[in-house]
């Protein structure tokens, strides 16, 4: 009897150890699975060097980088096309991977190095008729002794253009803006067919370095201004 209880408790104790070793080799491949995941990586956009705030960021200035899996969250980035075109609101560090809440597709607003400044009427030669809010425009002097030239060498943003009645310029059944956002190519394009007025006062953000020159030259009235647009505002990625 003695000897079939001891055989009993000695069958009992195995089963428990049995048991036990079961879910430790259970816990011990479940740690290393979850080891696998943290070492597998993911490629999220990163810049290739450093990126000042208010930049308006390019496709040669960002490039994929692979991060740990287990380091990844759902804010960072990881389509390049989704942030060309979108502008810096921060500084962004050299292979920092980009966070969606340090960049803006929004950039009517000047940047930290700027301010919005509306170019007098009597500065003003000529504005193309298709220029909208948001667009990127080309500034050139336009000027009587034949010293003619392109004035700024980068592309401005314009902040607003109004009509005569204050009103700003667009369509008012299909706003360019709102295809902008939405990045609606044909859209931006089709809106451009009808306007609810004609450009009468026009608003570029500028440095104020810029502005100081476009006052000085233009101010003698020996020179103006010619505002062209550029078709990268509807080309290029938004």
């Amino acid at each position: 009897m003695r000897y079939l209880n001891r055989s009993r408790r000695s069958l009992l104790i195995s089963l428990i150890a049995a048991a036990l070793a079961g879910v430790l080799v259970y816990v011990v491949y479940v740690l290393q699975v979850y080891q696998v995941e943290l070492q597998q990586t993911m490629q999220v956009v990163v810049p290739k060097d450093f990126i000042r705030a208010g930049t308006m960021i390019s496709s040669d200035m960002v490039e994929l980088r692979a991060v740990q899996k287990g380091s990844y969250t759902n804010s960072m980035i990881t389509d390049a096309k989704e942030i060309v075109g979108q502008e810096a609101l921060i500084p962004l560090g050299t292979h920092e991977p980009i966070l969606k809440w340090k960049v803006n597709r929004y950039h009517l607003l000047p940047n930290d190095r700027q301010a919005t400044f509306q170019i007098p009427k009597e500065y003003v030669l000529s504005v193309s008729n298709g220029i909208r809010a948001g667009d990127r425009v080309r500034v050139y002097l336009s000027a009587s002794d034949g010293s003619s030239r392109k004035l700024l060498d980068q592309e401005i943003t314009v902040a607003s253009v109004k009509s005569s009645a204050n009103v700003e310029v667009d369509n008012p059944k299909n706003s360019n803006l709102q295809s902008k956002v939405d990045g609606d190519t044909e859209k931006m394009y089709a809106s451009r067919l009808e306007a609810n007025g004609a450009i009468d006062q026009i608003n570029l953000n500028l440095k104020e370095e810029e502005w100081l020159e476009i006052d000085r030259l233009c101010s003698t009235k020996k020179s103006k201004l010619v505002i062209a647009f550029s078709a990268t505002s509807i080309l290029e990625p938004q």
